[in-house]
């Protein structure tokens, strides 16, 4: 068994990404800026929007942060998003999500101007990934699909099955390795609440994917042997064993498929660490302009 390790590889990123900006600086670019809304105060979404803010002080980008309280309106969100979509300076943003249910999450992501849509979430974003033109891919799969390389597991010919069908993950990555190229050219099937024998489905996958939000889910009598299992969940639970009080489970039960696995993610550092990182990457896209003029 080869443990992927997320942590290591978002690390060897990010030291390239400082490389990059700091050789940018040194030609008279200008410093990438990445900036984040967020609304009300979510204690997972808090936490996710401070990793950001330190990820950009790590790779030498310029931070910017927008707060919101829970009782703002959709229209100060709109409006805020129209500044941002206008300011040069900002390279990238995103919308931290979720907001709060007096808001239309569709209506918010469809007014961010694709061209700065780091998070991959546009419709145009998505098209544009689903037909393989160059776009902004949302942070999981890209993550998922570069550890895949750096790790240089094989994906042609593979059969991979990916559970959850959400459209910031599991839709994504199921399109993402069937497309032409490396890591892809796999033969995908996704699985869903509605799959009929999950479990046989998931053993005949020379990658499994798990992106359902349920806790070790996966079952070593789900997974064949020598298989590559890319946990995609994240989970807190509580813990008596623990001096926090709780843990972090991923939807795989990982004591007892790993000793089956050919590589295998752990939760927490496998995939979680990539999406700051896939983050990152975008917004340095941005600030070269490679996917837009």
């Amino acid at each position: 068994m080869n443990l992927i390790d997320g942590k290591k590889i978002a690390a060897e990123i990010k030291a390239e990404i400082a490389e990059e900006v700091k050789a940018l600086v040194a030609n008279g670019h200008k410093v990438p800026h990445l900036a984040a809304i967020i609304v009300g105060h979510n204690g997972a979404s808090e936490t996710y929007v401070g990793h950001k803010e330190k990820g950009c002080a790590e790779v030498g980008f310029k931070s910017s942060i927008f707060r919101f309280e829970e009782s703002a309106t959709e229209a100060e969100l709109l409006a805020t998003i129209k500044q941002l979509n206008e300011n040069p300076e900002i390279d990238g943003f995103i919308v931290q999500l979720p907001l709060p249910k007096h808001i239309d999450e569709n209506k918010v992501i469809e007014a961010i101007d694709p061209k700065k849509d780091v998070d991959g979430f546009h419709p145009i974003n998505v098209g544009r990934m689903m037909i393989g033109l160059p776009a902004y891919i949302s942070a999981t799969p890209y993550g998922i699909m570069e550890l895949l390389k750096r790790y240089k597991i094989e994906t042609a010919g593979k059969h991979a099955v990916v559970i959850g069908r959400s459209n910031i993950v599991g839709r994504p990555m199921a399109n993402l390795l069937s497309q032409k190229g490396y890591p892809g050219d796999c033969t995908v099937t996704m699985c869903h609440s509605r799959t009929k024998n999950l479990n046989e489905v998931c053993k005949s996958a020379d990658i499994l994917i798990a992106a359902l939000g349920a806790p070790e889910f996966v079952t070593k009598e789900m997974v064949k042997e020598g298989a590559v299992v890319i946990d995609v969940g994240i989970t807190r639970v509580k813990s008596e064993t623990s001096k926090s009080g709780w843990k972090l489970l991923g939807d795989v039960k990982f004591d007892e498929v790993s000793p089956k696995c050919g590589y295998i993610t752990p939760v927490p550092g496998g995939v979680g660490a990539m999406t700051i990182v896939a983050l990152l990457t975008n917004t340095l896209k941005a600030c070269k302009k490679e996917i837009y003029q």
